[in-house]
């Protein structure tokens, strides 16, 4: 995601990150090196050798910090970012699955028929590049492999 302008704003102690249809906040606080009252912020721009994927400023000190748009949609909690962080996550789900095909006595063809789908599908939920695979059909191929996954819930750390 390209951010199209930022700015700062001292009152609130924060970023303001303009991307195509919002303005998010990211906390001064959260970047290293971080304003302070000692040493202020004297530019802030939106960084073209990212890609317009972030932004650098420069404080009076002469330091320079960077901050990912990553950075500031995970602080705002963008419900995107966090599908996709977590499908990132479970991909780790897609490769297991792939090795335990290598290791298994099951054909590919039996296990397509277990699954109950046909063959274009079974190599789309093994492409670790598609995000839009089904999470229920991934835990029934691991299940016809013979796995057993548990998922754990915690409360965040502060």
């Amino acid at each position: 995601m390209k951010i199209r302008g930022v700015k700062h704003n001292n009152r609130r102690k924060a970023f303001e990150v303009r991307l195509h249809n919002r303005t998010l906040f990211f906390p001064y606080v959260r970047a290293e090196p971080g304003p302070s009252a000692e040493d202020r912020l004297v530019e802030v721009r939106v960084d073209r050798e990212i890609a317009n994927e972030g932004f650098t400023y420069t404080l009076e000190s002469g330091k320079q910090g960077t901050v990912h748009v990553d950075q500031v949609l995970a602080y705002n909690e963008d419900p995107g970012y966090l599908k996709d962080a977590l499908l990132y996550k479970l991909n780790k789900l897609t490769i297991e699955a792939q090795k335990r095909i290598d290791e298994s006595s099951l054909s590919k063809r039996e296990i397509i028929r277990r699954l109950g789908t046909s063959a274009t599908q079974f190599y789309r939920l093994l492409d670790q590049t598609n995000y839009r695979k089904s999470m229920g059909q991934l835990l029934s191929l691991l299940s016809i492999l013979d796995c057993e996954v548990d998922l754990v819930v915690q409360s965040r750390s502060a």
